[in-house]
């Protein structure tokens, strides 16, 4: 004879405290980590630093130089988030950040009035600095990707030895003045700026072994927009040198050559056609699976795929295998896909 558990009721709710915590103070939580928007400063047209301080659940001393925290903001009754680099962590623990004005989030961010309060998460991601300080170092950046090597810069400077050399693209200025004084005040760096309006640059081979005659024996850490990281993967490849490539994507890249695939969400009795990542494919579809920064940063997408084939899109590798977990803003269909959703 089994036996019925009574009902326990759950005497104190987080979202219950949260609610009546913050009609006190709109940065008290349970556990919940909030910031509040103290400065807000332009760093070009479109190109905005914001400086954010959070409340005391925040762990600054757990960041590390290229991490990244996932920001969430209410627009019209719904939850929108992503992830931003931070720039630094300043002494009175506050959070900086940079962002471009592009976007719904990101277009609302850079509007908020001043004293807006926000929920961020704990600092993430792996797009760090490896230990060895007498390596010399070539940084690459294009568009807002100089937010996470900017912040791997002023690790580096505080830290590395050898050489230092940064190859900057942009449309705009921003960060372009801070660079160029660090540059004057540290003679291991050497800073490489282009202004693609004024100057229209790609990233070449030839390019690299002009401004940086060793990056081949160099470790590498590139951040930027698809173009950039495609020309910069492609080159490290051929060379045979991507285990010096260290990379981190704000938009990741698709493979256009690829076949549609049908893809199947098995709980959900759903069936649609994949073309792009399988996130994307979802929502186009008008699906709304979890997520939360599109970058295989936070894992919030994260679920089982029960059969077929799909490529990483940041590293290229196929799974083949069954019942593995993939994510599904960086993975692609290149076969009939059933997933666990």
């Amino acid at each position: 004879m089994s036996r019925v558990m009574p009902y326990q009721p759950q005497w104190i709710r987080e979202d219950f405290v949260d609610f009546m915590a913050e009609k006190i103070n709109p940065l008290w939580a349970w556990k919940k980590v909030k910031a509040k928007l103290v400065n807000i400063e332009m760093l070009s047209a479109d190109f905005y630093q914001l400086e954010l301080q959070p409340n005391n659940h925040f762990n600054a001393k757990a960041f590390l130089a290229g991490q990244s925290l996932l920001v969430t903001v209410q627009i019209a009754g719904v939850h929108q988030q992503r992830h931003y680099s931070i720039v630094k962590i300043t002494e009175t623990g506050n959070i900086v950040i940079a962002v471009k004005r592009q976007g719904l989030l990101s277009n609302a961010l850079t509007r908020l009035a001043l004293g807006s309060v926000l929920e961020v998460s704990q600092t993430q991601g792996d797009f760090n600095l490896d230990n060895d300080e007498s390596t010399a170092l070539l940084l690459l950046a294009s568009g807002s990707g100089i937010t996470a090597i900017y912040a791997l810069l002023q690790q580096a400077l505080k830290q590395n030895t050898a050489p230092i050399d940064l190859i900057y693209f942009s449309r705009d200025h921003a960060f372009d003045a801070a660079l160029a004084q660090l540059a004057q005040q540290h003679p291991k760096f050497q800073y490489h700026y282009f202004n693609t309006i004024a100057q229209p640059q790609h990233l070449t081979l030839a390019l690299l072994e002009a401004i940086v005659p060793d990056f081949q024996q160099r470790a590498s850490y590139a951040c930027g927009a698809v173009g950039m990281m495609h020309s910069i993967q492609e080159i490290y490849q051929q060379l045979g040198i991507s285990a010096r490539l260290k990379q981190e994507y704000f938009q990741v890249p698709v493979d256009e050559s690829a076949e549609a695939q049908s893809v199947v969400f098995l709980r959900a009795q759903q069936q649609f056609s994949a073309s792009t990542n399988l996130l994307s494919s979802a929502e186009h579809a008008g699906l709304r699976p979890a997520h939360g920064c599109r970058m295989g940063i936070c894992n919030s997408c994260s679920c089982i795929k029960v059969s077929g084939s799909t490529k990483n899109l940041l590293t290229g590798e196929i799974d083949h295998h069954s019942n593995t977990p993939i994510k599904l803003c960086i993975s692609q269909a290149v076969s009939p896909v059933v997933i666990n959703l």
